[in-house]
């Protein structure tokens, strides 16, 4: 079976085929919306005087697979607008979707068999006959607003995967467990690495193994960064609105901003400021400036101008524009570069969060240089050097992906095609003339980037890496440099981040490593076990060594037996977990149990298996040292 047409019109076909099989199950009072195809299958939204549910799906499969052989005729006719709403009379979803529709449109409805109609532009099978040897499944089903609204209908969304054949399907599914096993969110509990909760929606409490985590990606970042001339700021949290006017932001991103109540802005006229804050968000903004307001017992002045709009900062960029912008610079000081690993806020949808992968409060491995046009392109293929470095260590290759103008684009169209063809001609040099996709219109609103997709051990792809060139920020902040003819010359801004938010990195290398994470990554890299309490005093002195060599080691000095110390050490996939005895204590060794490893390496010198361990801190090695020659 080709597969672009099974992608393009069998996944699609199977959509309406589930939406009739759910339609004869429960009834013609079923109000049917939408049914796309998707990565891995399709799926439809649905209101159904039912609650559907796991134990439903086989019903369902069922059904679809007798309708599939009726060998049903699927013929497709263009109607009037008048004449689709008489069709869809009573459906409406699809009522409101005909009225959207812009005038001029051609309508299209598509039938399968004699009673079942559908709104949709096609293409489609010519008879159900053609579905009978694809392989589906319901996947799932889950709770969806109707175009995306939580203040519209909440509605059931049935998932179905759907591929050529059976075996297909069935390699799919064993994936799909893999993916399961690997989740981030299972092993980050399992782990203690964070948790989430209600009180913060979509922002992370980092626990003590996650922290030392992520601490580490943070250290490994910043020596590498401090070898390629890179210096670090740290600016405010949150700014007045005026800043997000200048860069742009208030207009292209507002709905992505968490706001701050000016709560200074009221001056005390009694004994305190009201502490309800609801009271003060309730305040009718027309109220007289300088005119006492009453609030629960208390009255208060209103200071128009003291209460000017704050927000969380979902980016660094203005900032480092501001650190910039502080002093007169020379041409001989560029490139300039901050780092900065500052929190970052951005108001997401309920229904987008996911675990780790989309958050509201996370850190990036931010960047801001500041260069001479010339710089440019040696500038950014040492960026993606410190990428190709990054990457290795971890184990994960990637592609470049160039993204042009947006629609929504600020600046001048001219300097919009300078910066694009700079970039060209930068990946052009890397990876040769078609060695990368373009991804015309995703680039941000003040210039073109590049995205590096990773690929991870499902062969899933995630964008964390990017690199955006700006020449619209620093004219709109005014930003200049002396350049060597005396002239005030305007510097470019390159925008830089490998890992991307720290948040994603950790979900996508805690499912890349199913959590057992290279040695120099691990929350603790060694657990050491005494057998009985004679030995804790030898357990002691490794630990000490240990630590005294920058090596993150717990030691469990209770009275349970040696096998529940190793099988807690085994469940936090500590790589290495020491074993001492009488033996160890006398010669001064260890015997090493290796993570993933039935191996126990015997008489190995505390020394020899420290100088091991530095190695691999030092080295950011990916396998574990198995052998102690």
């Amino acid at each position: 079976m080709d597969k672009e047409r099974f992608l393009g019109v069998y996944r699609h076909s199977l959509a309406h085929i589930l939406a009739k099989a759910v339609i004869e199950i429960y009834g013609k009072e079923v109000q049917y919306a939408i049914g796309p195809q998707i990565e891995d299958g399709c799926y439809y939204d649905f209101l159904i005087p039912a609650s559907v549910g796991e134990a439903d799906f086989k019903a369902i499969e069922e059904k679809m697979r007798e309708i599939i052989k009726r060998r049903e005729v699927w013929s497709r006719e263009e109607v009037s607008r008048d004449e689709a709403k008489k069709l869809f009379a009573g459906q409406k979803f699809k009522t409101e979707l005909i009225e959207d529709l812009p005038e001029g449109e051609t309508i299209t409805v598509y039938r399968t068999g004699d009673d079942f109609i559908d709104l949709c532009r096609g293409p489609h099978v010519d008879n159900s006959q053609e579905l009978m040897s694809v392989a589906y499944q319901i996947r799932s089903v889950s709770g969806a607003y109707w175009r995306g609204d939580e203040k519209r209908d909440s509605m059931q969304r049935i998932y179905l995967y759907a591929y050529p054949t059976k075996e297909e399907l069935k390699e799919h599914l064993k994936l799909i467990q893999e993916a399961l096993e690997r989740d981030h969110k299972k092993i980050g509990s399992e782990l203690n690495l964070f948790m989430f909760d209600e009180t913060a929606p979509g922002m992370p409490y980092w626990l003590p193994r996650g922290w030392q985590m992520y601490q580490e990606l943070l250290k490994f970042s910043r020596e590498l960064q401090a070898r390629h001339g890179y210096t670090e700021i740290s600016a405010p949290l949150i700014n007045n609105k005026k800043l997000w006017l200048i860069s742009g932001h208030w207009a292209h991103y507002i709905n992505n901003m968490f706001m701050v109540p000016g709560i200074e802005g009221w001056l005390k006229a009694d004994a305190e400021i009201p502490s309800v804050v609801g009271d003060v968000r309730e305040l009718d903004s027309a109220d007289a400036e300088g005119v006492p307001v009453m609030l629960g017992k208390h009255s208060v002045i209103y200071n128009r101008e003291a209460v000017d709009t704050m927000a969380a900062k979902p980016m660094n960029c203005p900032n480092a524009m501001m650190t910039y912008k502080r002093t007169v610079h020379s041409y001989k000081e560029l490139p300039i570069r901050y780092s900065e690993y500052d929190v970052l806020h951005r108001k997401e949808k309920s229904g987008q969060m996911n675990g780790l992968f989309r958050v509201q409060e996370f850190r990036q491995d931010d960047d801001h240089t500041f260069v001479m046009e010339s710089q440019i392109e040696e500038e950014i293929a040492d960026i993606i050097s410190i990428a190709d470095e990054i990457y290795a260590t971890f184990g994960v290759t990637y592609r470049a992906e160039l993204s042009t103008r947006p629609e929504d684009f600020m600046g001048d169209i001219e300097v919009w095609n300078r910066a694009e063809a700079a970039l060209k001609r930068i990946l052009d040099k890397k990876y040769g003339e078609g060695g990368y996709e373009i991804n015309e219109g995703d680039g941000a609103f003040y210039g073109p980037k590049i995205d590096l997709q990773i690929k991870d051990a499902l062969g899933r792809e995630w964008q964390c890496g990017t690199v955006q060139l700006d020449f619209q920020l620093p004219h709109n902040f005014g930003l200049t440099y002396q350049a060597a003819d005396g002239s005030m010359q305007m510097p470019v801004v390159i925008h830089r981040a490998i890992y991307g938010s720290l948040e994603r990195f950790i979900g996508i290398i805690i499912e890349n490593f199913k959590g057992a994470f290279p040695f120099w990554l691990s929350p603790f890299q060694v657990g050491v076990v005494p057998i009985r309490e004679e030995h804790n005093a030898y357990a002691g002195q490794v630990e000490e060594a240990l630590k005294a060599a920058g090596v993150r080691v717990e030691t469990d000095y209770t009275d349970s037996n040696m096998k529940e110390k190793i099988k807690r050490f085994k469940l936090m996939k500590d790589p290495y977990i020491l074993v001492l005895g009488d033996r160890e204590a006398a010669e001064q060794t260890v015997s090493v149990n290796v993570r993933g490893s039935n191996r126990q390496l015997q008489g190995v010198s505390l020394e020899r298996f420290v100088d091991m361990c530095v190695q691999q801190n030092r080295e950011h090695t990916l396998e574990l040292i198995d052998s102690a020659q």
